[in-house]
């Protein structure tokens, strides 16, 4: 081998040398411009000529050393070949979409849980239907589960229209799955035993610290959580409609899921959206089935939402344009975000508040149109202090809950009323004092 490399060395040279050495030449007699300065065309031949023998000399110092030391030179070699293997490893890690990031952890693993958030939305359940899918995919079992209550009528509907088998669970051991892969929030949270959870996965897009032990994308700047998993369907090959190739189709059912969470998630693309956000609409546009998102968007609506929602319209207060209602006792708690949806509409109004009690509990949920309010941060301030109260959101949309009990007990011996929750919401929507 070290013969025939420095022949083909000596023979590249010769040829190199013998090609265009005349053919310089002639070009400085006949068509060079500088032919008509003898003393200046003399000093860039001889430059050239330099040069040449320079070449020659280190293709002879290469030689030489392939043919005395060839197992160094394939020493040599093997090690720039891993290095450049070892580069294009870690650019295909750094660079890799993470949908293929994603399936490369379900691999080793048989089944996974997927856990909605505490009452969840339509973004957590389309998210969780697209998670389902990946994983079934690769052949991995998926089960989704949620703690709390699917509210609002869209909601139920949601579940029922799109068959979503979604399991509700009230402590950390009704999950019999080993993995945990967390969509659209990212610290399980809402049930008994909740803080021992340890995700492999979390996929989101609200603020927050928590992160999987395997995998963690968390986009804040991202409309709806679907839209990342959209991406990551889009990544991995998946077509919208069935072709010749053998790749996965997205069901038209998941696809209305997945179109649906991004819709509510961005008040129909209208608010806190990126390129991202719409690029993922026209992925699924394709696969939506219109008849069934039609009865999730317009579902029957019960006598009791409607009068909740006059009462929030009616009796609320409202300072600048900023307004709070209290609509008291609810025996549906869907009303009240539907109501907050309701009052926000109001002209002059940009950011409300309506709160209500159901079975000794407070709920409140939080619309905002104003950038000076980030609502879910008024949301989660409110509730700081209350033990075992929970709030938070994102700048345009936030709620939280807590036990009236607790929320009576905060300050002095009286308590805090209702009337003084009131005015601790509207101090945190002016900026706080």
């Amino acid at each position: 081998m070290p013969f025939i490399t420095v022949k083909l060395l000596d023979d590249s040279i010769s040829a190199a040398v013998n090609t265009h050495t005349p053919r310089l030449i002639r070009y400085f007699q006949i068509k060079s411009p500088l032919r008509g300065n003898t003393q200046l065309r003399l000093r860039v031949m001889s430059s050239y000529m330099e040069i040449r023998e320079g070449v020659e000399e280190t293709y002879e110092s290469i030689a030489g050393v392939i043919q005395n030391e060839p197992l160094m030179v394939l020493v040599s070699f093997l090690a720039a070949f891993l290095i450049i293997i070892t580069i294009w490893a870690l650019y295909r890690r750094f660079t890799r979409p993470q949908g293929e990031k994603f399936v490369n952890i379900l691999t080793d693993m048989e089944e996974i849980a997927v856990l909605m958030h505490p009452n969840p939305d339509p973004d957590a359940m389309g998210s969780a239907l697209a998670v389902r899918d990946i994983a079934e995919e690769q052949g991995v079992d998926a089960t989704i589960y949620y703690t709390g209550q699917i509210r609002r009528h869209e909601n139920r509907a949601f579940e029922t229209v799109l068959a979503g088998e979604f399991n509700r669970i009230d402590e950390v051991q009704d999950i019999i799955e080993e993995n945990i892969v967390l969509v659209d929030h990212n610290e399980a949270r809402g049930f008994i035993g909740s803080e021992a959870i340890e995700p492999v996965a979390v996929i989101d897009h609200h603020p927050g610290d928590g992160t999987g032990k395997l995998f963690t994308d968390v986009r804040e700047e991202t409309g709806a959580c679907a839209s990342i998993l959209t991406e990551y369907l889009q990544s991995l090959g998946w077509a919208t409609e069935k072709t010749d190739d053998e790749v996965p189709v997205l069901s038209a059912d998941t696809a209305t899921g997945l179109a649906y969470g991004i819709y509510t998630d961005t008040n129909y693309l209208s608010k806190s959206c990126t390129p991202k956000d719409f690029a993922a609409i026209e992925f699924l546009s394709k696969s939506i089935d219109e008849e069934k998102m039609d009865r999730i968007q317009n579902p029957e609506v019960d006598i009791e939402s409607l009068e909740i929602k006059a009462r929030a319209i009616l009796e609320h207060e409202r300072r600048s344009a900023f307004a709070v209602c209290d609509v008291g006792e609810v025996s549906n708690l869907d009303s009240i975000p539907q109501a907050a949806d309701e009052l926000r509409r109001l002209e002059g109004i940009n950011a409300v508040i309506v709160m209500g009690e159901k079975d000794g509990e407070l709920h409140f949920s939080a619309r905002s149109n104003d950038d000076r309010v980030h609502i879910g941060k008024v949301c989660e301030r409110v509730m700081d202090e209350v033990p075992l109260g929970d709030g938070g959101g994102h700048a345009r949309m936030g709620g939280g809950h807590c036990l009236v009990e607790y929320l009576e007990g905060l300050s002095d011996s009286n308590g805090m009323t209702r009337d003084d929750f009131k005015e601790r919401l509207f101090e945190e929507m002016s900026g706080g004092s």
